[in-house]
């Protein structure tokens, strides 16, 4: 094994490096993990006494530390390539002697890693949410905060920072993105972080939305009418894997009074009666309605269904007095008014 400046000597009462004194250095003694730490100083002095050693006699060794602790700690060693197995299977190893091991480093990167609570309490993402308000954080410390915390070796900043330069530039797609798919770019996203990504995501759509409605909205055009429903409708667009049907309710002003959703599923004649359109635009007091419903499929092309929808919906509009302004069908290639292509 080579050794660095800061690593232990092989030979036993040989080496001077601090890892290896009574006691643990200022900086971590004062630390809440100081115990863990610890632990892992205990084992990896054991280990860099030796160029060669057999588990079981490390085992031993080491008592009254935990067998299965030291044997994850070897097994680690194996995997990042500091320690080599003799034999497959086998109980024997020695040091990698290609490599030069540093004892501090690794302990350090494996219990503290970049971890928010080493970090300068004034610069931790919570703290400056706190003291500067959410807007000025940046996209990987917002992440880092959702996250919450990290994992050996990987913090929540750090797995912020990742999945932020991930998705840089296409911030949109991190809803759709799967828990094996952030896992992969962070061991930190694990279920807990996951749920508190996702749900933070769509509190943040819900008051988005919300604030929509409460603005005066005027749809006087198509055009208008496809700017509302790609706005407020967004994440219909994004991440639903089945289609919803939805109405938009307006005063006789064409101004937005609210918006309901009608049915889930495949769009279909049968299914979206007239009875439960109107009965939302009734209890509104709507003067007009426009439809909208989305493309799971991403392309917005209206199908004969839609068309057949429309037109009964338009119809039954017109018995009661109720106008059916347009449909709009969405899609993340794009959105059309179905009143605007005929």
């Amino acid at each position: 094994m080579k050794r660095s400046s800061n690593s232990v000597s092989p030979t036993a009462g040989g080496h001077t490096d601090r890892l290896s004194s009574p006691s643990l250095p200022n900086q971590v003694r004062e630390r809440p993990d100081a115990k863990r730490y610890a632990r892992y100083k205990s084992v990896i002095d054991c280990l860099c006494r030796r160029e060669r050693f057999c588990l079981s006699n490390i085992k031993t060794a080491c008592y009254p530390e935990q067998p299965g602790f030291v044997t994850r700690i070897v097994n680690d060693l194996v995997n990042s390539g500091w320690v080599i197995r003799e034999s497959k299977g086998g109980n024997k190893f020695h040091w990698n002697p290609s490599r030069t091991f540093s004892p501090i480093r690794w302990i350090d990167e494996k219990i503290f890693g970049s971890q928010i609570k080493v970090s300068p309490k004034a610069g931790r993402p919570r703290e400056r949410l706190l003291h500067q308000g959410a807007a000025l954080l940046s996209n990987s410390e917002l992440l880092a905060i959702l996250i919450r915390s990290g994992r050996p070796g990987e913090s929540a900043v750090a797995a912020g920072q990742k999945i932020a330069k991930e998705f840089d530039g296409r911030l949109e797609a991190l809803p759709e993105a799967g828990r094996g798919e952030l896992k992969s770019i962070s061991c930190a996203v694990e279920k807990t972080a996951y749920c508190q990504m996702m749900a933070g995501i769509e509190l943040g759509r819900r008051i988005a939305a919300l604030s929509d409605k409460k603005l005066t909205v005027r749809i006087n055009s198509s055009e208008e009418a496809i700017a509302f429903c790609e706005r407020f409708f967004q994440r219909l667009v994004l991440d639903r894997k089945q289609e919803e049907f939805h109405i938009v309710t307006l005063d006789t002003k064409n101004q937005v009074i609210d918006t309901h959703q009608i049915t889930v599923g495949t769009l279909d004649a049968s299914l979206v009666h007239p009875r439960e359109v109107f009965r939302a635009a009734i209890k509104d007091a709507a003067s007009s309605v426009i439809l909208v419903h989305n493309h799971p499929s991403g392309d917005p092309t209206p199908s004969k269904q839609d068309m057949a929808v429309t037109r009964r919906i338009t119809e039954s509009g017109e018995l009661i007095g109720i106008e059916v302004l347009d449909h709009i069908v969405l899609g993340k290639n794009g959105s059309i008014s179905i009143q605007a292509s005929t």
